[in-house]
């Protein structure tokens, strides 16, 4: 009988569920965008510091980054496309955590830049890279669930849809 009544109530809260998990994952886009817009050739010698392309190619992606990350934002935001934004979203925090994976494994000591500043540490400062991939790994998480059940409340979407 319980496990009938929690089953019911499960397609039930998870439209509020997701509408939460949506609204954070926005918060975490805007929060990380808006920390790199104002200094975009700080952004760019972040990337460079994982020293994966020419340092040219790692100013473009710098600048181009915070912008993306403000625009994944406003349409999680918005709940605009919300399972295409989720999956745009996973696939670069897989990016992400590939990129902190790679400094950690070839010994680089750096700040992932993820939500500002970022690039090489100074002497004595250590990485903390196994935070950084544990924090991407739950915002993955959030993707994950928005690729799964991306139906939520109060979202462009579920007006378009005719949801209540």
């Amino acid at each position: 009988m319980v496990t009938k009544q929690r089953t019911a109530a499960w397609p039930a809260l998870r439209p509020w569920l997701g509408t939460l998990v949506r609204l954070g994952l926005a918060a975490v886009w805007l929060a990380a965008g808006f920390a790199k817009v104002g200094d975009l050739a700080e952004s760019g010698r972040a990337v460079n510091a994982y020293r994966v392309m020419p340092f040219a190619a790692a100013e473009v992606v710098g600048a181009v980054l915070p912008f993306v990350e403000i625009a994944l934002g406003l349409l999680l935001l918005a709940g605009v496309a919300v399972r295409v934004t989720a999956g745009v979203s996973a696939a670069l925090l897989l990016v992400f955590v590939a990129g902190i994976a790679s400094a950690w494994a070839r010994g680089l000591r750096i700040d992932c830049g993820c939500f500002g500043s970022g690039g090489d540490l100074a002497a004595g400062a250590d990485p903390a890279y196994l935070t950084e991939l544990a924090r991407d790994g739950g915002f993955l998480l959030l993707a994950g669930f928005l690729l799964v059940w991306p139906r939520t409340r109060l979202s462009v979407d579920a007006w378009i849809q005719g949801d209540k």
